[in-house]
């Protein structure tokens, strides 16, 4: 078969397409011939040597497809060989080869079939970043449940892939959604999939718009994926109680900011890993992941596809920030 080989930590751009032993599913795994993968900005930054995972190398990337069962091991019994399936969170790209391959092996755990009116595309790009906005949605209760307090959710990179998720499953929550993007073209997008407000975070007045908008309420939680100079701005565009998921770093670090309004209003900060999911709790949440979007009427945006032989232009399309998800097309 042939993968997308990892050789070091030199970025994305290092990648080569190479022919390897195709390899075997273990007694609870099954092994997928890969139909579509999508890309997420957490296998550029492994790529880079910027995440916690360092695995064996040569290293395969890839966390998100959807795949047909051809073999599964003697204890498999929830999936069928012949079936199509996508991917949960797994070890999958992380410290074992993942979805940047013609062939792939996955716990039958961390498997799903294809919600009811999806395209394989849709489903190839969702669960990394749903999962991931929906527990930057729900971490803040125990056991971990949609906001019940919160009324205003501020979203930064909303046009990335967890942006959208966000968006829309903010919506599905009946959540004011405020969402920030530079590009007017993708703010408008937003606007379609629900967000009621859309702001360039490159605006000097931001946060007395964000006010004016939304006055007398402030942002109860934020959903930030961007952090950098922009980090100070969401924090005092917090309100009483206020809250922030942290999910990403685009932005580069956070420069100095005043913590003493942390505690005079009694903000919290808490980061996001969908590392925490078990294949357990991962299927939970995925379960209420698809029933709210099918009561929205919503689906997972997908920006643009990619032939398999053009990985690393299609790197090159999410460094550039696309309107949802990166796809690449692995087989017909």
């Amino acid at each position: 078969m042939r993968a997308w080989l990892m050789d070091g930590y030199h970025g994305v751009e290092k990648l080569r397409l190479e022919e390897v032993a195709e390899p075997r599913p273990g007694p609870d795994e099954v092994l997928l011939r890969v139909r579509f993968a999508a890309l997420n900005p957490a296998d550029a930054f492994l790529a880079r040597g910027m995440y916690p995972a360092k695995p064996v190398l040569p290293h395969v990337l890839g966390r998100d497809a959807v795949g047909e069962v051809v073999a599964a091991g003697p204890a498999v019994e929830n999936v069928k060989v012949g079936q199509s399936v996508g991917i949960l969170r797994c070890d999958a790209g992380v410290s074992v080869w993942g979805t940047l391959a013609e062939m792939v092996v996955v716990p039958a755990a961390s498997t799903v079939p294809i919600p009811d009116g999806w395209t394989a595309e849709q489903m190839a790009g969702a669960p990394l970043t749903f999962l991931t906005a929906w527990q930057a949605l729900t971490q803040w209760s125990h056991p971990p449940a949609p906001p019940a307090r919160v009324s205003v959710l501020l979203v930064t990179g909303a046009s990335g892939g967890v942006g959208v998720a966000s968006v829309l499953l903010a919506k599905s929550m009946g959540l004011t959604v405020v969402a920030l993007s530079r590009s007017s073209a993708k703010g408008d997008k937003l606007k379609e999939l629900g967000a009621d407000a859309v702001f360039s975070p490159e605006d000097p007045d931001l946060r007395v718009k964000v006010a004016a908008a939304l006055a007398p309420r402030k942002v109860d939680l934020a959903v930030d994926s961007v952090g950098g100079a922009l980090f100070p701005q969401v924090v005092a565009m917090l309100g009483y109680a206020g809250k922030i998921s942290v999910v990403g770093r685009s932005g580069g670090p956070v420069p100095e900011f005043n913590t003493g309004t942390l505690f005079f209003r009694r903000n919290r900060i808490g980061g996001v890993a969908v590392g925490d999911y078990t294949a357990e709790t991962a299927q939970v949440a995925w379960t209420a992941i698809v029933r709210r979007l099918a009561e929205a009427g919503a689906r997972p945006v997908v920006d643009e596809v990619f032939p398999f032989e053009q990985v690393v232009r299609a790197f090159g399309r999410l460094a550039q920030g696309p309107m949802g998800k990166v796809v690449v097309r692995v087989a017909g």
